[in-house]
């Protein structure tokens, strides 16, 4: 729910997602989390050993730099940043077979995947994955939730009311569509040549779901029908079709600027400040926090009319969530996590 504290939080946050090296914080990391730039924190694997020391370390965080958002890709399958002590969400194809019964199955797993992470104070995951598969991109693969932006739409909005119940929002990824180029865009930049109305086809799930979407990320795949251009730096596509065509008005999110398909010819500052002249309100940068440390450093950033109130949709509710102890006890959780157990998907 949209309220003033939240707004008031988000007026104190920044443009700059940044991550953390290890389970305990830096002092270096700390000054970090405090610069007045810095608006989220993204978790990996190796900020984790058990649920007990993650919620340490998100205590820690907020403690530092209170309402900064916490987020994680905490989607399911092969994309699951934490293991141990968490209920492992099957590859969110696997619900695909289930037809007319996904949706409610993967609210089940929404209410499950949410409602452990926010007991441990991570307060958001970037998921729903909205990529059709096209059973071309190894990298989406067994991510995707469909093969048509119908399927897609339908199964995306069981997960969606999943996150909601736990008190979650959501992001919608990768805009518009990278489910169709082959490259991995951590390693290479992938190419998209197909024909405009081809791919303007493909981000009709996006859409269906623009007033359920609180953020969506940006695609890092540059689309022939656009001059090649790469999707987090095109004014067109972030600009004109999700904000103006499509009507979208959450948080725009950049993928990680450091990944390979973002360019290597400008300087990581460059590349932040290009990214958010071009549309994107927030900006990652992982796995090099020399170079993060260089974009905070560079960085002239002048706070959108409407940045608070996007950023604000993200935050959380106030309130201290229960333990993963407790919350294992109550009866949306078990009931939830039965109706995934009944169908054999955990």
């Amino acid at each position: 729910m949209l309220s003033r504290e939240k707004i008031a939080l988000a007026d104190s946050l920044g443009p700059v997602v940044v991550d953390i090296e290890g389970t305990v914080l830096t002092t270096h990391e700390i000054e970090r989390l405090r610069h007045p730039l810095t608006g989220a924190v993204i978790l990996f694997t190796r900020n984790f050993a058990n649920p007990d020391e993650l919620t340490a370390l998100t205590g820690a965080i907020h403690g530092v730099r209170p309402g900064i958002l916490i987020a994680v890709d905490h989607e399911g399958g092969r994309v699951q940043r934490f293991r141990e002590g968490f209920t492992a969400i099957p590859a969110m194809s696997d619900f695909r077979k289930f037809g007319d019964q996904a949706p409610g199955l993967l609210a089940a797993a929404g209410y499950v995947l949410a409602s452990e992470l926010r007991a441990c104070g991570v307060d958001f995951s970037f998921t729903p994955v909205l990529d059709l598969d096209h059973g071309r991109s190894a990298v989406i693969g067994n991510r995707s939730l469909g093969a048509t932006p119908a399927e897609v739409t339908r199964n995306a909005r069981g997960l969606i009311a999943g996150l909601r119940q736990a008190g979650m929002s959501n992001c919608g990824k990768h805009f518009p569509g990278h489910g169709w180029a082959q490259a991995d865009s951590h390693v290479a930049l992938p190419t998209d040549e197909r024909s405009l109305e081809e791919v303007l086809a493909d981000l009709a799930q996006y859409r269906a779901l623009t007033t359920e979407l609180d953020s969506v990320m940006t695609a890092h795949v540059g689309y022939t029908c656009y001059g090649g251009e790469t999707a987090t730096y095109s004014r067109e596509l972030l600009g004109h079709v999700l904000r103006e065509s499509v009507g979208f008005s959450g948080i725009v999110f950049s993928d990680d600027l450091s990944m390979k398909g973002a360019g290597s010819l400008d300087s990581p500052a460059q590349r932040a400040i290009r990214a958010l002249a071009s549309g994107c309100d927030m900006v990652l940068h992982c796995n090099h926090p020399d170079e993060v440390d260089s974009i905070l450093g560079e960085l002239h950033w002048t706070r959108p009319a409407a940045f608070n109130e996007r950023l604000a949709r993200l935050l959380p509710d106030p309130g201290t969530p229960v333990s993963m102890q407790h919350l294992r006890q109550t009866a949306l959780w078990r009931a939830a996590h039965g109706r995934l157990a009944e169908a054999g998907l955990v």
